[in-house]
């Protein structure tokens, strides 16, 4: 081979594992943003896991005197099942929001919700 073959393979080698390097420094960068994302995404899915405090649910349901001690468990449970029950109670009156053509549910919509469903019974009288 002549040096100017040996000079052409030299360059393609080099461009070459120039490609790669670049290539590799693109998927550690992909990668690390990924990381970056799912991070973040994970945090995120914590604090959008529950929007009662739990001090204050601990609070609340220390306050029966037949309780002595709570475990986290119950609380982030109780927590939970508050918050399903409340968003639950809120669809349900504004349904008769709507259905008064209104843009704001008043206590009449919650009421009428009680009267109506069969699962909110429980609750009739206690907004007198």
């Amino acid at each position: 081979m002549d040096d100017l073959e040996i000079d052409d393979l030299d360059r393609e080698a080099g461009e070459l594992n120039e490609s790669h390097a670049n290539e590799n420094a693109n998927e550690n960068a992909q990668d690390s943003q990924e990381e970056t994302d799912n991070n973040a995404l994970h945090e995120e899915q914590r604090e959008k896991l529950l929007r009662l405090p739990l001090g204050r649910i601990k609070t609340i349901i220390k306050m029966d005197p037949e309780v002595a001690l709570v475990n986290q468990e119950a609380v982030f449970l109780t927590a939970k099942s508050v918050e399903l029950f409340i968003d639950s109670l809120a669809k349900e009156a504004y349904k008769y929001t709507a259905q008064a053509k209104k843009r704001t549910v008043q206590k009449r919509d919650v009421e009428s919700a009680i009267d109506n469903v069969d699962a909110l019974v429980f609750l009739e009288g206690m907004l007198d």
